[in-house]
């Protein structure tokens, strides 16, 4: 059972929850401290954490159930549970439904307006593992899809939307999309053989990486925004200077000629960005705040 549980877990790949869990966390305390001006409630937090675990589990295991093929025939991917035949397809379909359990479980425990919402967010979870099929925006959708994730938080303890919420989540997004585009240079010459899109595959590596630092310098520009448009101060200002150090560094560390770092860049780099970020945030938002 310990096996198999680890087998899920590498999976999901577990540990890439750091990306987009603490920004739903940021997303859930910095819209109530802007929208009522109060910290959220812990139990919110924990149907947050649950919401989160559920997407982000059925997600992944869509993902690996409907590429499994693609997977088996790339050496990169060969070795990911169902091709390997570590799990049984109808297991994954399996921990897949008991994912949107989770999900649905949580939702109807937040704002009312979540569980109407729902249904975007599992049209673009089961829509992204098919758009490298037929579009090179497939990185845009992905961002899009992580990008729920403070969107979500924020709307989870409110209820509502302002122009802080979709700046932050346009900016998650543009993150996101930027670190999957480096991430898909490994896959660049697997993906035109098999007729597959992608944005390297489509321009060409070294393209594909100017794109990448576009996304990110308007992630750089989103993230100062959210500093002159919210009651966000100077403590939070220092993270994302911090931030953006660590995009740049991203950006240093992979090359055209070079592409042996991006393990080091997608998982190092934007792992401690965003825990970074969040940091920050809570700090700003909970320790320096006069409640």
């Amino acid at each position: 059972m310990i096996r198999k549980i680890r087998i899920f877990l590498e999976m999901i790949k577990f540990e890439h929850t750091i990306f987009a869990l603490p920004f739903a966390f940021m997303g859930s305390l910095l819209g109530a401290v802007v929208m009522e001006n109060r910290l959220p409630e812990w139990s919110e937090i924990g149907w947050v954490l649950l919401a989160m675990f559920g997407a982000r589990s059925a997600a992944m295991g869509l993902n690996r159930l409907i590429d499994w093929r693609i997977d088996k025939d790339n050496p990169r991917t060969s070795m990911r549970a169902i091709p390997a035949g570590l799990l049984k397809a109808a297991e994954v379909i399996v921990f897949i439904v008991i994912s949107f359990i989770l999900l649905f479980a949580a939702t109807l425990n937040l704002e009312p307006i979540t569980i109407k919402l729902m249904p975007i967010a599992v049209l673009l979870l089961v829509l992204y593992s098919y758009t490298k099929r037929f579009t090179w925006l497939c990185h845009v959708v992905l961002g899009l899809t992580i990008g729920l994730s403070p969107l979500g938080g924020w709307v989870a303890v409110t209820g509502e939307f302002n122009l802080a919420a979709w700046l932050l989540y346009i900016t998650i997004a543009l993150w996101i999309a930027g670190f999957d585009i480096i991430y898909a240079t490994q896959d660049c010459e697997y993906d035109r053989k098999e007729g597959l899109h992608s944005i390297p595959s489509r321009f060409g590596i070294n393209r594909a990486l100017w794109i990448a630092r576009s996304f990110h310098l308007l992630t750089a520009v989103g993230f100062l925004a959210l500093f002159w448009i919210t009651e966000l101060s100077w403590m939070y200002l220092i993270g994302i200077i911090g931030a953006i150090i660590i995009l740049f560094y991203q950006h240093y560390l992979v090359t055209p000629s070079d592409l042996s770092r991006v393990p080091v860049a997608f998982f190092g780099m934007n792992g401690t960005l965003s825990v970074v970020v969040f940091l920050f945030t809570i700090t700003d938002l909970v320790v320096l705040h006069r409640w």
